[in-house]
């Protein structure tokens, strides 16, 4: 078996230096984006003191590197693609702190249709032609509606009509 002390002096592993709060926290930024909420809860997270966290979250978002804007609109357009509904998503951006005129403007700027997107869901789960029965239109409702979609959007995305 071999011992590190039966090693060659210098050929030891040396320690990396303690990151600064300003480096975890882009470390954790250049993996995808965060917003100061959870960047600064990360942070802490990782045993930083919480001054010190928010001075590392102020000082990267001064600098752009992170932006809660641009956290926001990734956010919409990655639930939103993955089957979520607006309701879930604009709850889920008021828990990363952003207040309603930052979550407005996110969901806004998604570019997509959500109608499209519950019938695509429904479409998944229940084929083609969609719900067939008013047991079958009932699971797909409560899918939709646990997805977050509104009454008027799971209504039409349950009926399948040919004028819709």
């Amino acid at each position: 078996m071999h011992d590190e002390s039966d090693a060659p002096p210098g050929a030891r592993k040396r320690r990396r230096p303690e990151l600064t709060p300003v480096q975890r926290a882009l470390g954790l930024l250049v993996r995808r984006d965060h917003s100061r909420k959870e960047l600064g809860r990360k942070l802490v997270a990782r045993g930083i003191e919480p001054e010190l966290a928010q001075a590392a979250v102020d000082k990267l978002t001064s600098e752009g590197w992170q932006d809660d804007e641009r956290f926001a609109e990734f956010l919409v357009r990655n639930r939103a693609n993955g089957g979520y509904g607006p309701r879930h998503i604009q709850a889920e951006l008021g828990t990363h702190g952003l207040d309603s005129d930052a979550i407005s403007a996110a969901m806004d700027s998604y570019e997509g249709d959500f109608l499209d997107n519950a019938r695509d869901l429904v479409r998944r789960r229940f084929g083609e032609e969609g719900p067939q029965d008013l047991p079958q239109r009932r699971k797909a409702a409560d899918l939709l509606a646990r997805r977050g979609f509104d009454g008027d959007t799971i209504r039409r995305a349950t009926r399948f009509d040919a004028e819709d």
